[in-house]
């Protein structure tokens, strides 16, 4: 599998899990999935917040490289965020924006070449910091970033008593 396979692989199932959260999510009343558990995000909410916002921060600095992938013209349009947790609305809100974020995340990974992949970009974190980084690397980060917050969502649904089902990738791993 080449290095690009496994980036629309990795965004397949980042929209398949996001979407399997957001439905076991639904299924909660609004306060519970709004209440503070002691996350690092606090809430339920606040976890899928995060990784939206995320995701966002990282696809608006990937919009920045020399092939200006057309996918990420939504992104672009965007509003920059300042932080990891600010509020995006309400839950049905923030479950619009993720599924529409997850479109451009498949369609972008769609458009990337294996050339795309040896760039070294360079942007600044939130605070301003400037960095300079294999982009190949920060497309692995971008997807394992995900991966792990999604663990917290699951452990917090888990926790309300909502079984999400099966998470693992290899739910999607094509048979050989």
């Amino acid at each position: 599998m080449s290095m690009c396979e496994h980036i629309r692989l990795m965004a397949q199932y980042n929209e398949w899990m996001n979407t399997r959260l957001y439905d076991a999510a639904m299924s909660l009343p609004a306060d519970e999935v709004l209440a503070d558990k002691g996350a690092f995000f606090g809430s339920l909410y606040g976890t899928l917040n995060h990784i939206l916002l995320g995701d966002t921060i990282w696809l608006q600095r990937f919009a920045t490289h020399p092939a200006a992938h057309s996918s990420l013209d939504p992104v672009r349009a965007m509003p920059r965020p300042f932080t990891y947790d600010e509020r995006q609305g309400d839950f049905l809100a923030l479950r619009e924006r993720r599924a529409a974020l997850d479109r451009v995340i498949v369609a972008w990974a769609g458009e990337l070449t294996e050339a795309d992949l040896g760039h070294v970009l360079k942007y600044n974190n939130i605070k301003g910091t400037p960095f300079s980084r294999s982009f190949s690397a920060l497309v692995m980060h971008f997807f394992n970033h995900q991966t792990h917050h999604r663990g917290q969502a699951t452990t917090l649904l888990s926790q309300a008593g909502v079984d999400p089902g099966s998470t693992d990738l290899l739910m999607l791993i094509p048979e050989a």
